[in-house]
């Protein structure tokens, strides 16, 4: 697009010298004092055309010269200035007035003179010369109007673009304003409140081994989850202060820490185990967060709502996609399918984001399924 609208002046400059010089060629093959120098000023007069916008006063000077020695010469009446009129108009365009002025005065001084030089008589002469200053005038006003024209367009669309520039910086501004929002209610919240279980489950285990107890699993679970916890939150924290920030994407948990995931899950109770089929390779950023998230909340969602069932995780590097899939064995009804609720909200949403599918939904023989695939090329 941008390349055809470089190329269309040139164009219909070209067009333009093409049919000036056709005609005025033949102006000079049928008139009787007509020869070969009268049509190389012709086509010279015209073809300088094309270059009018590049060069607007070497057109006008090489239009007006060679069109006055057709002028002079074989006195072919107004056709002779259309040339000259086509250059006048693209130098007044370029603001080159004074020189536009002289070129035009000069035409019609030459022409006139030779008018009256001839036979054609002085009325004929002044109603071609009037009828020529005419045209000149209008050539002159009409390239002023569309200088001014092109120069209102630039400037509105250079306002259009100051003013979306300003759009962006305030929405972007808003945006991080927002963000520092969010961020400071999360610290003051749920900073304060995972640290509190932190600290309170350190100190319980410590209690109970230094009395030679057993210590409950249930409590080292809930003192690991809560130092994951505070671990990203603070990666979730930084990412919210500062979107550019690389350590909070280093933080992020993916797949590298799945083996502590389901082991913090079995600590729990749950039977889980993990399969993983196909090459390893390195995911990108957001389908490894995407896929970590996807087994954690489904996971969660079978130790909260499927009691004592067991849950089998199975990764898939496949092809052009990964493939997380987690199984369960509960009692969930394929006649009564859940209502979704915010964690598979928020699956759907990181795998639609990715351009990926996912299915959650009771199996036919029982217990639940999650399945989403990812594709490796990130979201679309």
């Amino acid at each position: 697009m941008r390349l055809m609208e470089r190329w269309r002046p040139l164009a219909q400059d070209g067009l333009l010298a093409a049919v000036l010089a056709v005609l005025l060629s033949v102006v000079v093959s049928v008139t009787p004092d007509g020869g070969v120098l009268d049509l190389a000023a012709v086509l010279a007069g015209s073809l300088v055309l094309v270059a009018r916008q590049p060069a607007p006063l070497v057109a006008l000077l090489v239009s007006t010269v060679c069109m006055l020695v057709v002028a002079v010469h074989i006195q072919p009446g107004p056709t002779a200035a259309f040339p000259v009129l086509a250059a006048v108009f693209a130098a007044v365009s370029a603001r080159h007035r004074l020189a536009a002025a002289l070129a035009g005065t000069a035409f019609l001084s030459a022409g006139l003179v030779a008018d009256l030089i001839g036979d054609d008589g002085a009325v004929r002469s002044l109603q071609d010369t009037s009828l020529l200053v005419g045209w000149f005038v209008a050539a002159g006003v009409a390239a002023t109007v569309a200088r001014h024209r092109q120069a209102y367009l630039e400037e509105a669309e250079r306002r259009a673009a100051e003013a979306e520039r300003t759009r962006e910086e305030a929405a972007g501004r808003r945006a991080g304003e927002e963000r520092l929002r969010i961020a400071r209610e999360l610290h003051d919240s749920l900073t304060h409140s995972i640290s509190i279980i932190k600290v309170q489950a350190g100190v319980a285990v410590h209690v109970a081994r230094k009395r030679g107890e057993d210590v409950p699993p249930a409590l080292l679970a809930i003192q690991d989850a809560s130092g994951d916890a505070m671990r990203e939150l603070r990666a979730t924290l930084e990412v919210l202060r500062d979107s550019d920030h690389p350590d909070g994407e280093a933080l992020a948990s993916g797949l590298d820490r799945l083996d502590d995931l389901v082991e913090r899950a079995r600590s729990t109770g749950l039977a889980a185990t993990v399969t993983i089929s196909g090459t390893r390779r390195d995911l990108p950023a957001e389908t490894d967060r995407a896929a970590y998230r996807i087994v954690q909340e489904a996971l969660t969602n079978v130790s909260r709502h499927a009691g004592g069932a067991g849950a089998a995780v199975r990764i898939d590097y496949a092809d052009g996609e990964l493939v997380v899939r987690i199984d369960d064995d509960g009692e969930a009804d394929p006649d009564a399918p859940p209502v979704p609720g915010t964690g598979l909200l928020g699956m759907r949403e990181r795998v639609a984001a990715l351009g990926g599918q996912l299915r959650a939904e009771p199996r036919p023989e029982g217990g639940f399924t999650v399945r989403a695939e990812l594709p490796l090329g990130g979201p679309s």
